[in-house]
């Protein structure tokens, strides 16, 4: 669902949800308005680094893309294709990141299992998904589901109590303004490659416009 909400909260029966605040359910989460500036939040690398989304970003129009771990098929299919339009973005001038709750270490094994060549990021502590508003918190009963399906979301993520993100793709441009957003509950549900491509070149094409 594309985000052009006038309003920072949603109301979902008597639940108000405010961005930088986790949601019970991907329900409830609502995403930061289009025209927000880039959330400052530490992150870190593959490496274990400590490093920040505006490090990251580095004053260049980026995608992100939030992801829930390497363990889940979904994800790591949409990451895959998103290399089918990685030499076009960045023919660009943007910049691919991928970020999830999964720890550097798991980090690891999603870049060698998909051979991607952009940047993941680990948001463990879950500071971008509350920032973005787009984390929810993971209860006992899920958290038990998902171990009957062989994920342990307490070792993916080094965390106590796990957070997952609602997978959503957010495009912000050089002046590190938000101009697209993308998110959706169901978890199966993911934007097509060609369409993140498409809000990229109108976006790159907007700001040759207003900033020639």
């Amino acid at each position: 669902m594309l985000r052009l909400l006038p309003s920072a909260l949603l109301l979902l029966g008597t639940t108000t949800v405010f961005a930088g605040e986790l949601a019970a359910a991907p329900e409830q989460v609502h995403p930061i308005l289009l025209g927000s500036r880039l959330p400052q939040v530490p992150l870190r690398t593959l490496d274990g680094q400590p490093t920040t989304l505006h490090d990251q970003v580095g004053g260049r129009p980026a995608i992100l893309v939030f992801y829930r771990g390497g363990w889940c098929p979904y994800c790591n299919l949409q990451l895959s294709r998103l290399r089918l339009i990685q030499q076009d973005v960045e023919a660009l001038g943007y910049r691919i990141l991928a970020i999830s709750p999964d720890r550097p270490e798991e980090l690891r094994k999603t870049l060698g299992k998909d051979r991607l060549g952009y940047t993941l990021l680990s948001d463990s502590p879950a500071n971008a998904l509350k920032a973005f508003g787009i984390g929810y918190r993971v209860d006992a009963k899920l958290l038990a589901q998902y171990q009957g399906y062989g994920v342990d979301l307490k070792a993916a993520t080094g965390e106590a109590q796990p957070v997952l993100p609602v997978p959503s793709v957010f495009i912000v441009d050089g002046h590190g303004e938000l101009q697209f957003s993308y998110s959706h509950p169901d978890y199966r549900v993911r934007i097509p490659a060609s369409v993140v491509l498409a809000a990229a070149k109108a976006i790159a094409r907007q700001d040759q416009v207003e900033h020639p």
